[in-house]
């Protein structure tokens, strides 16, 4: 599994770039939000979060300028039933996430179908599996409600969810973590708990 990415931009389109990653050239899917905050130029150095999504007949790198675009990524494609890679990359391409989040805590449908490409039903099986299934929008609102759940805790609760984890075994890994050390790292927490659950 390719993790992260490395290298030199040989291409950039607003959809996709070719990294040269010690002399390869890498073809990675980014969404909207990724290339504007990277802003990527040929020549420069680029460091990308990836997802490589394995098909019987296309294996197909995604990249991301943050974990939380990588966690939705994962959580609509391997969670929400009928939404592939590029649906996904549509979501995150029309909405920021937290507005995201916001939507789907809210059962915002109506925002959620004005993205090009998600019909109304698609925007109702997001909102309903993310919710009935997942757990993740009782973490989201616990996020907007600043209560004493710290923002790592909560980052790193999301990426063991997007890795298929169950939301109890997530929070019990970083519990156990976060007693040794409290004021560790979103990236060293999943790390940690990782350690914990395997």
């Amino acid at each position: 599994m390719i993790a992260r990415l490395r290298g030199e931009v040989v291409e950039a389109l607003p959809s996709r770039l070719v990294v040269d990653a010690g002399g390869v050239g890498y073809q990675v899917f980014v969404p909207i939000s990724s290339f504007d905050r990277l802003n990527p130029r040929e020549g420069e150095q680029i460091t990308l979060l990836t997802h490589l999504h394995v098909r019987e007949n296309a294996h197909t790198l995604y990249g991301f300028a943050t974990s939380e675009e990588r966690d939705i990524f994962l959580l609509l494609v391997d969670r929400v039933s009928g939404i592939g890679p590029a649906i996904a990359m549509a979501v995150l391409s029309g909405l920021p996430v937290e507005r995201f989040k916001q939507a789907v805590v809210e059962g915002d449908v109506k925002g959620l179908s004005a993205i090009k490409g998600l019909g109304t039903k698609t925007a109702e099986r997001i909102v309903l599996e993310l919710k009935d299934k997942v757990g993740v929008t009782e973490t989201w609102q616990v996020g907007g409600a600043g209560d004493e759940v710290g923002a790592p805790a909560r980052d790193a609760e999301l990426a063991l969810l997007a890795l298929g984890f169950k939301q109890t075994d997530a929070r019990k890994a970083i519990k156990a973590v976060l007693e040794r050390e409290p004021e560790m790292a979103a990236e060293d927490l999943i790390r940690e708990a990782l350690r914990g659950l395997s």
